[in-house]
């Protein structure tokens, strides 16, 4: 692909327009800062720069880049893909590839948007296709939520979608490795039948995977969904986001369901923050995915979250991860699909009414035990401390062990004391910094004089030139040309504070780093003189060249 294209992509979008579709951006000047989505950190320092159309990690990752570079690493693709994906944003038509050269990722991303217009059309044609439908429609379900969602149906026979991919130019190993099919031997026959079926997409809207919900055959799983794939892993994806990621981001807040159609009626009737986890526990992929958005999570599981572990293991991940988190107290045996049927302003008040996290525990553990009886009260301490310990908060800790002791009627020195018997286990947080630190006094200079030359690149003589680690980099800022080091001193500039006389401040850091170049380069020469004169060679020249040096770092004392 040549250079002109990409250039064409990168003049037609605005990198923060593209990088505010994975994660949440906040004004900081002329510039944007998030958390970084590629490390671990609780202190923005991931920047934006919309002059530069560059991004840069000022933390311990240290990536930085272009506007493809950031696609290819949220998205864990090569260049090919992120071109693909930008191109379709930016308008911009790419030549069309031999089906022979393209990447194994584009043609199953072919058989499975494909796949998906052929259940939607069994569910518009077929007899037992149309019989799915009217279960929807009574369901809830509108014909616009069907059309929306992309929802369709699998034929029942053994090999109706398959041989229809074969018809249109596929392979049998390229099906299956979509997902949507299967071989045993010599058979080979469709993984999806008789059901009907949910697409599932990524951010960019396009179908990696599906579940399938059982409809005629009552004999089998209620739910399959496809496979690990090249596309599709079910622990890192969220069922919804690529509709909801905007809502989310909007009202600073992630409603997070069990299931496909729990997902669709909240979204039919205005709560469009939800997404769902469909098949699989709360995942650390998952969270900072979410953790993109927004730092608020109201979980609407139909279970009981105190004592299912997965559950509680994802909560305490979740609060590691500094998540604010709410619980929806739902009605027994009901989830959020069958509250908007019965009636979506009950659903709207629940979600309203939803429960800060300790509150549910503590509520929940005081269900199960007597707290007026000394048993009791042991009980629940027991079962509310290991949870209470975990608060990174010490403010928010000791509001909530001040409640404990207030409903058990118990001094809170007490519970501190019960809680201080608990082991702690430390989590190993990543290191947050805001620069990579140098090793050494020269390396700290240097990088500060780097700064101040972007501000004003006539500082530096071209004699002096040679003293700095990296030449490349001065003659850059010398003559501007752009470069992805370049890129990133700009937009380290663009962050510092320097002092109101910038001229001043670069004399005293170059006089200082020119003392440290002079101090080492002295140390050199001695060393040479020694090792000349331990050969009975002249020193002469070595010497000379000691005592001009000498001379000089006098000057700078004086």
């Amino acid at each position: 692909m040549t250079d002109s294209v990409v250039e064409e992509i990168k003049n037609k979008l605005d990198i923060v327009e593209i990088i505010q579709s994975y994660i949440k951006l906040e004004k900081a000047g002329i510039n944007y800062r998030a958390l970084c989505p590629f490390h671990s950190e609780k202190t923005p320092s991931f920047f934006v720069s919309p002059a530069r159309q560059m991004w840069h990690c000022f933390g311990s990752c240290g990536e930085g880049g272009d506007i493809f570079k950031f696609v290819m690493k949220i998205e864990g693709i090569e260049f090919p893909d992120a071109l693909r994906i930008l191109a379709q944003k930016a308008g911009v038509v790419l030549k069309k590839q031999d089906p022979k050269t393209q990447s194994k990722r584009k043609r199953l991303e072919e058989i499975t948007k494909l796949a998906c217009v052929f259940f939607q059309a069994y569910l518009e044609q077929s007899k037992n296709g149309k019989k799915a439908k009217e279960y929807l429609l009574k369901r809830g379900f509108t014909e616009k939520s069907i059309k929306d969602w992309k929802i369709g149906y699998s034929p029942e026979k053994w090999s109706t979608l398959g041989d229809f991919l074969i018809s249109r130019g596929y392979k049998r190993e390229e099906i299956v490795e979509a997902g949507l099919a299967l071989q045993n031997q010599d058979k080979f026959y469709d993984r999806f039948r008789a059901r009907i079926m949910f697409p599932i997409f990524n951010v960019q809207k396009q179908v990696i995977g599906f579940g399938g919900r059982v409809f005629l055959e009552k004999d089998t799983a209620k739910y399959i969904n496809t496979p690990a794939t090249l596309l599709y892993d079910k622990s890192r994806v969220l069922y919804g986001l690529d509709k909801a990621s905007l809502f989310i981001r909007k009202k600073d807040n992630c409603i997070l369901t069990e299931g496909y159609i729990d997902v669709i009626m909240s979204h039919q009737v205005g709560i469009n923050n939800t997404v769902a986890v469909s098949g699989t526990a709360l995942t650390s992929f998952q969270l900072n995915i979410i953790k993109r958005y927004t730092n608020n999570l109201v979980i609407a599981f139909d279970m009981d979250l105190a004592g299912d572990s997965a559950t509680k293991r994802g909560i305490e991940m979740a609060q590691s991860l500094g998540f604010e988190i709410k619980v929806v107290l739902m009605p027994q045996g009901l989830d959020p699909a069958d509250i908007v049927v019965k009636n979506q302003k009950e659903w709207f008040n629940l979600v309203e009414k939803a429960k800060s996290i300790y509150e549910f525990y503590l509520e929940s553990t005081f269900s199960k035990y007597d707290k007026n009886t000394i048993e009791g009260k042991k009980a629940i301490v027991k079962n509310i401390l290991p949870v209470l310990q975990k608060i990174p908060n010490n403010i928010e800790k000791s509001f909530w062990i001040k409640k404990l002791a207030e409903e058990l009627k118990i001094k809170e020195e007490d519970i501190f004391q019960e809680l201080n018997k608990i082991p702690v286990i430390v989590r190993q947080e990543e290191e947050i910094v805001t620069l990579k630190p140098a090793n050494n006094r020269k390396k700290l200079l240097e990088q500060r004089i780097l700064l101040l030359l972007v501000k004003n690149p006539d500082f530096l003589a071209k004699e002096d030139i040679d003293l700095f680690s990296d030449k490349e980099i001065i003659k850059s800022i010398k003559t501007k040309k752009k470069n992805e080091k370049l890129n990133e001193l700009y937009l380290r500039a663009e962050r510092e504070d320097f002092l109101e006389n910038i001229n001043q401040e670069f004399e005293e850091c170059f006089k200082e780093f020119k003392i440290i170049c002079l101090k080492e380069r002295l140390n050199e020469i001695s060393a040479k003189i020694i090792e000349a004169e331990k050969n009975n060679k002249s020193a002469q020249k070595l010497t000379k060249e000691f005592n001009k040096l000498s001379q000089t770092l006098c000057e700078f004392y004086q």
